[in-house]
């Protein structure tokens, strides 16, 4: 398939390659999207939330900043992970022992966009074990900022409900148990 010459027909230059990059690539730009809609939804009135609307709104450039580091140059950081890993430190001493084990991906607004980045995450991890089989390099970095921006979603979606004062419905698998 090729592009025609009309650039409105054409949403991202390279969305007709073959390589799982472009797969990638369209990926963390949709877990970009979650992260802006899960900020979009936090309730401006709670001043209970600023400290997560302040951290979501560090973290979505994070995920652009992931999206060209294969094709482009490398644009994430050990401080821009560290940074990331104390903030879930942070946000996982306030549960204590909240949660153990699996939950619904439920609650109010935004959880559910987190759930969805939490989920977008674990694909773009994905896509570059693909990407790297395929023969381009994918510096450590990346996985390791995905797969925390993965917990770090995760994590809120438990703050947030807790703040909140709802309870998580557990999850018990008849596969796994």
């Amino acid at each position: 398939m090729k592009p025609g010459k009309n650039r409105d027909e054409l949403c991202y230059p390279f969305i007709y390659e073959v390589s799982s990059l472009c797969d990638f690539e369209v990926v963390t730009d949709e877990l970009c999207g979650h992260i802006g809609a899960a900020l979009s939804l936090l309730p401006e009135a709670e001043s209970s939330m600023r400290d997560i609307a302040a951290d979501l709104d560090r973290v979505q450039p994070l995920a652009f900043h992931v999206n060209g580091s294969i094709r482009g140059r490398m644009a994430i950081g050990e401080e821009d992970i560290q940074w990331l890993q104390g903030r879930l430190a942070h946000y996982r001493d306030e549960l204590a022992d909240r949660v153990q084990g699996f939950v619904l991906p439920r609650g109010q607004m935004p959880v559910p966009q987190l759930h969805m980045a939490r989920s977008a995450a674990k694909k773009a991890i994905r896509c570059m074990v693909r990407v790297e089989q395929e023969g381009w390099a994918v510096p450590m970095e990346l996985p390791r900022m995905c797969n925390l921006m993965c917990n770090f979603f995760f994590t809120l979606t438990l703050v947030i409900n807790q703040r909140r004062g709802l309870m998580e419905t557990p999850f018990v698998s008849k596969s796994y148990g």
